[in-house]
């Protein structure tokens, strides 16, 4: 039977709360702000607990199941990371107090700067960016100020392969640039033939994703950089799949100039739900006094090693964000970097590298694989074997919630028809992905034998399938109903 609602609950008297005696003079409240018309329900506390406590319990997440989410990197968070993050001299730290009195919070950073540095091959980094596209931002408008310095900004041009996070086209256009694509070939490669043919002294950057959104390792990128930075041009690499490469390869070494990471992602600390993320942005030393102020910097005195803010950066494209960063989530990726040390990142990699193979391994021959070579973190099929009985990729991954797993992103990257898009992570055992091999393989079964089992999925939540189309066109995003002389919505 199911629950009722916390409307239905609802009975004149009841609360679900209690206020000490008021001891500092009363107030009357602005009559322009009072509403007596809100049909709020009354319910007793026990009932409210049980209502958000049951609404919680419905929730999927990260340390409730698997969660394939490709180009997301959705691993598990070590909770050493949020005990350490919740330490009162971190928890507690506010951005106005004085340097003299945050020396810890910003030793965490300088060191975050160094770390984060020394994993892309890169010279300097900035901290402050909030989130990956902010990160994409930072370093677009670090391209505009350094030809704008060398006094070449006529480079009105970004490249950006067809394989590549909508937000790279979005972000170049966002700082002033024409987008031109340049398309994959049939590895899954950027193009370097035509990428040569097409790119001129116009170009004031190439924005590319290694390994691309594919999943695959692009196989010509040191020609890639040879060619553009024969332009004059620069190199931004969209670090969102760093999970593939941490302690294997260095951006920096395969000609990158500015890498954005996601400590959300590759450095575990929570991702979803909007946030707070961290974009942290790497770049060589060319562009390094571009970067944005201020940055942590350290200096020797007579008292030992001290930790200041630097804001002596006269080419710096200034602020990006409000004070530094979200230091939380610093924090944590500084706690996660430090208990792996550098072994322990390359066998991040290598784990993650060797589950999407095994799962691609696996499902061969039960989807389409466009493109049919080892991958790395990540592996994309298409659907289009089932669209051909009648069955979308929507399906399967409706269907897939019955069987107790997310499902993984579908219909991107948007050059693969009826894209399944699977990313593992490190932290997934071998019995979770022979669950999740043994789902995937019965549903393709099911598209073949049983297809309106798979149209009408979800079969097990609380709600069946949505009509997504009409809830984003017009969204119902507050609740209407009112109450009888009960206190019951009607």
């Amino acid at each position: 039977m199911d629950e009722p609602l916390l409307f239905e609950l609802s009975s004149p008297g009841r609360t679900g709360f209690s206020l000490p005696e008021c001891d500092v003079p009363k107030t009357p409240l602005p009559e322009d702000r009072v509403r007596d018309d809100l049909a709020l329900p009354e319910v007793s506390e026990r009932d409210l607990i049980k209502h958000f406590t049951r609404l919680s319990q419905l929730n999927f997440s990260v340390d409730t199941g698997f969660y394939p989410l490709g180009s997301c990197t959705m691993k598990y968070n070590p909770k050493v990371n949020e005990e350490m993050a919740r330490l009162p001299g971190f928890a507690h730290v506010h951005p106005y107090q004085d340097e003299g009195l945050v020396q810890g919070a910003l030793r965490l950073m300088y060191e975050s700067q160094e770390y984060l540095a020394e994993i892309a091959g890169l010279a300097a980094v900035s901290l402050q960016p909030a989130a990956g596209a902010h990160g994409e931002l930072t370093g677009m408008l670090m391209v505009r100020a350094y030809h704008q310095n060398r006094h070449d900004g006529e480079r009105k041009v970004v490249l950006v392969p067809d394989s590549a996070h909508g937000t790279n086209p979005a972000t170049a256009a966002m700082c002033g640039y024409r987008v031109m694509t340049i398309p994959s070939d049939g590895r899954g490669n950027i193009d370097a033939d035509i990428l040569r043919d097409r790119a001129d002294e116009s170009v004031a950057a190439l924005m590319l994703t290694n390994p691309n959104t594919l999943g695959l390792f692009e196989e010509r990128i040191l020609e890639v950089a040879e060619i553009i930075h024969g332009l004059g041009a620069l190199i931004y690499c969209d670090g969102a799949n760093m999970n593939a490469l941490l302690g294997i390869a260095k951006p920096g070494e395969l000609g990158m100039d500015i890498l954005h990471y996601n400590l959300h992602k590759t450095f575990s600390t929570p991702h979803g739900g909007g946030g707070p993320g961290s974009g942290a942005t790497a770049v060589s030393e060319d562009l390094a006094p571009f970067l944005p102020l201020p940055l942590v910097a350290r200096r020797e005195t007579s008292e030992g090693t001290r930790y200041y803010l630097d804001y002596d950066r006269p080419l710096s494209i200034g602020k990006v964000g409000s004070f530094y960063g979200n230091f939380g989530v610093m924090a944590k990726a500084y706690v996660y970097i430090r208990s792996l040390g550098g072994d322990g990142l390359r066998e991040v990699s290598e784990d993650a590298v060797l589950n999407a193979n095994y799962l691609l391994s696996q499902l061969k021959g039960y989807y389409y694989l466009p493109y049919d070579r080892p991958c790395l973190h990540e592996c994309v099929f298409s659907g289009k074997w089932q669209k051909e009985i009648g069955v979308h990729t929507l399906d399967i991954a409706k269907r897939l919630i019955d069987f107790g797993f997310h499902p993984p992103t579908i219909y991107f990257p948007l050059i693969v028809e009826e894209a399944l898009m699977i990313e593992p992570t490190e932290t997934e055992s071998l019995e979770t992905l022979e669950g999740f091999l043994a789902a995937m393989k019965e549903i393709a079964r099911e598209a073949k034998e049983e297809p309106d089992t798979l149209r009408s999925a979800p079969h097990k939540t609380p709600l069946s399938r949505l009509d997504e189309v009409t809830a984003a066109r017009r969204p119902n995003l507050r609740w209407k109903g009112g109450f009888d002389n009960r206190g019951l919505s009607s």
